[in-house]
């Protein structure tokens, strides 16, 4: 028991590194993380309970499962705020996405008219297909223009960026981080824990390298996910569009690359320099 205990906080260290670094240089202090921990912890301890069948878990049942007291656990006892919005909600993203799908198989459609007669592709049938018509195609085109994606002249819009990558709006890229980080994690600690069928979860790494090489490598995936990009979202357009009005399911799929030069050159152990691959499915 000891052992897991020490192993699950050494992969937690690992995993909470970064969004600790991310913290800091966004001046969060220490007050600010405890007080989201014991939220978290109550929030997750619920869904625990509730997975058991315990649809109001108490608060002794809270307090024996997060390690907090009676009191602070009924001071607690209340929903996480949601400052963020939701990227798998954004009619912009969902816009942009399945205007970048129409160019891969016709790029003169780059550049559109904003409103057109019918049979004419146009900015606004996009849209309206995209939000499925629950949101004006003027609102979307406006937020899109402020995120510097797409540019305006005379009745057209010309797409001005080749992916959605709200980089001028901190709270959007802050969205776009905790919701591909969280399930990126969750796939990954639903294998660890043999919760359901292995989903997909795998990296490969190398370290010793140059970093020339690395950049190099790093190009290669972005020329490969291009591809595989245009066919996900014409799969997962066909779906939602023919989904039924009570389907509840989400998919997200992602991909990264990560590198950097580190402090020696020589591996912690010595057949780790060769190229190696992790997988994280399990069962």
């Amino acid at each position: 028991m000891e052992n897991q205990l020490a192993w699950t906080l050494a992969a937690c260290a690992r995993v909470m590194r970064p969004v600790i670094r991310l913290a800091l240089a966004m001046g969060v202090k220490h007050p600010h993380l405890e007080e989201m921990l014991r939220d978290l912890l109550l929030t997750e301890a619920r869904r625990s309970w509730q997975a058991q069948g315990v649809k109001n878990p108490n608060i002794s049942q809270l307090s024996v499962s997060t390690g907090l007291n009676r009191k602070a656990v009924t001071a607690k006892v209340r929903e996480l705020s949601e400052p963020l919005p939701h990227t798998e909600m954004s009619a912009a993203a969902k816009t942009f996405t399945l205007w970048l799908q129409m160019l891969a198989e016709h790029p003169e459609h780059r550049r559109l008219p904003i409103v057109a007669e019918a049979g004419v592709p146009s900015f606004e049938t996009v849209a309206r297909q995209a939000s499925r018509g629950n949101m004006h195609h003027r609102a979307i085109l406006d937020e899109l223009a402020r995120l510097n994606m797409v540019a305006e002249h005379e009745g057209h819009v010309e797409l001005t960026a080749d992916a959605f990558v709200p980089a001028k709006d901190l709270q959007s890229m802050l969205a776009f981080f905790g919701d591909n980080a969280r399930d990126h994690l969750l796939a990954a600690v639903s294998n660890t824990l043999g919760e359901r069928a292995p989903m997909l979860e795998r990296a490969v790494y190398a370290h010793g390298v140059s970093m020339d090489d690395c950049r190099a490598i790093e190009q290669l995936v972005r020329q490969r996910w291009s591809g595989l990009h245009h066919e996900l979202t014409r799969e997962m357009t066909r779906a939602f569009t023919s989904a039924a009005g009570n389907a509840s399911g989400r998919i997200r799929v992602g991909i990264y690359t990560y590198y950097e030069e580190t402090e020696s050159a020589t591996p912690a152990e010595p057949e780790s320099g060769v190229p190696g691959t992790t997988r994280m499915e399990k069962g």
